[in-house]
């Protein structure tokens, strides 16, 4: 959440960095400019009531008790202090209605984001590898996979409806694998590995920015424990409960940065996709994910997410996977973020790049809504931590790229040589068991 004294008192700043992402972003300060004016005028007319009522206070104490005087002063403070109370109630209200309204509204494009609207917009940073060459017409592993009995999108559809996938012996396999080999790799690059819980209450939730605005996109359970007075929610990343280990505390400085990767499964009822990416493993409703999230000063944010960036590549290049990094322009961030990069995985049976990780600084955004502060030195005030997180990476999507990136001629797909000695098998063949 933007901070409301900087919003309020920078209204028209705000206003024209937000209309960086979209007019709808900037149109969301519209009913602000009021409030914050009425907020202004109640502090103003508090502060010169409080000051007329210090003057009849000082004025009352050279006054006799019992003099005509003294009660007309006395009278007059009881008023004042009366307007005094309204006024701050009024002011009150005013600072909790805003409140509300920047629950709604997203973060602030960083200076150095691109100008764009789309992810047609965004620039490619650096491209790493050469696309794999093939003397046959490369297939898609939605082909691939079903063809070799590790991928069974029928049987999940009889399960579990559409946008779901079973993946079977060497698949499972695979994707196991790559969930090892990247919590290994990132314990080598100074992550502590948690395993938190799947569903997790709304507060959750609205600390990382997924609510209010996006619930639509979120999987919800029902109250049936009569002990339990909230809903749970699926997590749609382990970016939710990581994120929120540390809400409402105030950590040490010289603890930071802190830096965690997790694994989970992930759920979303992918609202917004409208069609994109639907066949296949790119976009389903479940899918396995590893997490990487960094908690640091605020003078340290931009180095912490070139850091975070670069854990995330390592990935990829271990892996020997070609892909490339674009930086999101200001109409293609996401909703908490004010900077992000995207690695992107070439995919041939696509012929075309995908997201596989994302890699984002939010800055103070998320600590504000998730009150995680920290103390940089003893006796001094706390102040809000930044937070950053990315994939490290999507494992669905990694499997889809070793497929696609590794298929032979004969429909085998070669296993990537730093991942063998945690598949235990080099290739995957027609009817591998």
């Amino acid at each position: 959440m933007l901070d409301l004294r900087f919003v309020v008192e920078h209204l028209d700043d705000v206003r024209q960095a937000l209309a960086r992402r979209n007019p709808e972003a900037a149109a969301a300060l519209d009913p602000i400019r009021e409030l914050a004016a009425a907020r202004r005028d109640a502090i103003v007319a508090a502060e010169a009531r409080a000051a007329r009522r210090n003057a009849a206070n000082q004025e009352m104490a050279k006054l006799p008790k019992s003099s005509p005087e003294f009660a007309q002063r006395r009278d007059e403070l009881k008023a004042l202090s009366a307007e005094v109370k309204d006024l701050e109630r009024t002011r009150a209200e005013a600072e909790a209605r805003i409140s509300e309204l920047l629950m709604a509204v997203p973060n602030m494009p960083d200076p150095s984001v691109p100008d764009g609207k789309s992810s047609d917009d965004n620039p490619v940073v650096r491209l790493w590898g050469q696309k794999p060459q093939f003397s046959f017409t490369p297939k898609a592993h939605w082909d691939i996979g079903p063809a070799l009995g590790i991928i069974d999108f029928e049987r999940a559809a009889k399960l579990s409806g559409p946008r779901f996938a079973v993946m079977m012996g060497y698949g499972a396999r695979l994707e196991r694998a790559l969930v090892a080999f990247m919590l290994d790799l990132h314990r080598e690059h100074g992550y502590l590995e948690v395993l938190p819980p799947f569903l997790v209450k709304d507060t959750a939730l609205r600390g990382t920015g997924q609510l209010p605005k996006f619930e639509e996109d979120l999987f919800k359970t029902r109250k049936l424990d009569p002990e339990r007075s909230f809903d749970l929610y699926l997590i749609p990343t382990a970016e939710v409960p990581v994120t929120n280990l540390h809400a409402d505390e105030v950590l040490e400085g010289a603890s930071l940065p802190i830096a965690y990767c997790a694994y989970t499964p992930c759920f979303r009822s992918e609202a917004g996709s409208y069609g994109k990416d639907t066949r296949g493993l790119i976009r389903q409703h479940q899918f396995d994910k590893v997490e990487l999230v960094r908690f640091c000063a605020p003078q340290d944010s931009p180095a912490q997410l070139e850091l975070l960036t670069s854990h995330a590549e390592e990935v990829l290049k271990r892996l020997g996977l070609h892909y490339r990094v674009v930086q999101l322009c200001a109409g293609d961030l996401g909703f908490s973020a004010c900077k992000t990069y995207d690695l992107e995985v070439w995919l041939p049976g696509l012929e075309a790049y995908r997201e596989i990780s994302s890699c984002s600084s939010f800055v103070d955004f998320q600590a504000r809504r998730a009150a995680i502060r920290f103390r940089a030195d003893k006796g001094q005030k706390p102040q809000l931590v930044h937070t950053l997180n990315g994939s490290g990476l999507a494992v669905g999507r990694t499997v889809v790229a070793v497929l696609e990136q590794y298929q032979q001629a004969d429909g085998s797909v070669v296993i990537p040589p730093a991942l063998r000695p945690y598949t235990g098998f080099d290739v995957i063949r027609a009817a591998t068991p």
